[in-house]
């Protein structure tokens, strides 16, 4: 092939592996938007079934007890399904569960479409950054990954408006059950995407895997490489549960992973998301201001992660999360000061709100991405499917706990002592950064992986 007709043939190859991480990255997008949509929803369910608080701490919890769930099968799904296929199921899932939601006639009914919902969620957690990890040229791997993670936020976005829209007539039954199409174009598009080339060297389909690479990646050179390449890793079986057992030093990395998915679910972040009109009403709101400023929440969320995007790789992972973690603190501290003083004029409502804006800044632009960055940066190569499911299974078990617990603390302690509570977390989570989080800027995996292996202390396993 010449010069003349190298580059074209190049450029159209990317331009399809850019679709198609596009049309994958949309898990996250369906992601967002279930996460986002019961919040809007709450305070409507509630007076339609006249239920309590506790079974409304269980309808928004329980999803991501389902997600749990999905997480722990996904990835023998992914390997024995494939990764298209258990997105196809993640899609049906998604799809099924907010049909269900919408006709829910009972708590009890919508308590089971919101598990499913769950399901979905956890498979597509797991199976889509996979996907793009396997599907995306390596120029752009990093962006595609990211652009998973912006979807999230901008599902969660559009959740929040259109809960807005809705909320002039109170359907909550609409609020839920319009994700529904998203979801079914969705479907309709992942049906269309290849198999991943590493799934299929996995199953043996080597023909199979270079023609899906020839339709990405367009030049010989780049097939031949990425052939031998992934050949030489399916030389390296995962052996992460014996590595758990027999090896102290994974078991610290394990561990770590774990303690990160706690922190991020402790710094108070989902329980804005999940419960924001029922904060700003304890502000003062009536309820056209409470969507509305509900809705501003997705918007700066989605803002700030450009932040992380931006800078992680700069300033590195441990000061964004030092600079996240003190913004978090300040801004949660402020917000519960407010409420015990008593929030009286407008200039007090916007002067507490604002201080509710910073936090989430702080949050997505530091432990919201950069906690899942290091997960997968701090585990070993063999037992890094173990490690990273650890984490992510933590991640949905503590999401549960804070999103059920959050609405019986405001009954017991109160709103003030609540946030109180959150904010201390984040500034015990500063000292926990400096004590264990290594720095890994910079540093390929297999140093990190030497450093760990050879007892280092964990937050020097990036030196």
């Amino acid at each position: 092939m010449n010069a003349t007709t190298a580059t074209p043939v190049a450029s159209h190859s990317k331009a399809t592996a850019v679709f198609v991480c596009i049309l994958a990255a949309l898990a996250g997008l369906m992601f967002g938007l279930d996460i986002g949509v019961i919040s809007g929803a709450q305070q409507f369910i509630q007076k339609e079934f006249a239920v309590s608080d506790e079974t409304i701490g269980l309808i928004v919890s329980i999803m991501m007890v389902g997600a749990a769930a999905g997480a722990l099968i996904a990835g023998w799904l992914s390997g024995h399904l494939g990764r298209k296929r258990s997105l196809i199921l993640g899609a049906v899932l998604f799809v099924a569960g907010s049909l269900l939601c919408s006709v829910a006639w009972t708590p009890d009914v919508l308590i089971a479409g919101r598990l499913v919902l769950g399901v979905a969620i956890g498979l597509a957690s797991f199976t889509a950054p996979l996907y793009l990890a396997e599907i995306a040229p390596e120029s752009i791997r990093g962006a595609m990954i990211s652009l998973y993670q912006l979807m999230i936020t901008i599902g969660i976005l559009v959740a929040f408006l259109s809960d807005t829209a809705f909320s002039y007539s109170g359907n909550w039954r609409w609020m839920l059950g319009v994700i529904a199409i998203p979801g079914a174009l969705f479907l309709l598009g992942v049906v269309f995407l290849p198999y991943s080339p590493r799934w299929l060297m996995m199953r043996g389909r080597k023909p199979e895997a270079e023609h899906v690479l020839h339709k990405l990646r367009g030049s010989l050179d780049t097939i031949q490489k990425e052939i031998a390449d992934i050949e030489e890793q399916l030389k390296t079986p995962q052996r992460g549960i014996h590595m758990f057992f027999q090896n102290s030093n994974f078991r610290r990395s394990v561990y770590l992973g774990v303690l990160l998915q706690v922190m991020q679910q402790l710094t108070g972040m989902n329980v804005v998301m999940y419960y924001a009109p029922r904060i700003f009403q304890g502000m003062g709101y009536d309820t056209a201001s409470q969507m509305w400023f509900t809705a501003v929440v997705g918007l700066v969320n989605v803002l700030a992660t450009f932040i992380a995007i931006g800078l992680v790789d700069r300033l590195g992972r441990k000061p964004i999360l030092y600079v996240g973690f003190v913004v978090m603190a300040i801004g949660l501290g402020v917000v519960g000061t407010m409420m015990h003083l008593g929030i009286h004029t407008h200039a007090q409502q916007f002067f507490t709100v604002g201080m509710l804006l910073i936090f989430i800044v702080g949050f997505a632009m530091s432990a919201g991405p950069l906690i899942w960055t290091l997960c997968s940066e701090i585990q070993p190569l063999k037992g890094r499917d173990f490690g990273i499911g650890c984490s992510t299974l933590t991640n949905w078990v503590a999401n549960a706990i804070v999103g059920w617990s959050f609405l019986p603390l405001l009954n017991s302690i109160g709103d003030a002592k609540t946030f109180w509570l959150y904010a201390a977390f984040n500034v015990v989570f500063i000292g926990l950064t400096l004590w264990l989080v290594p720095e890994t800027k910079g540093v390929t995996l297999e140093q990190i992986e030497r450093n760990l292996m050879a007892g280092k202390p964990l937050r020097r396993i990036g030196q």
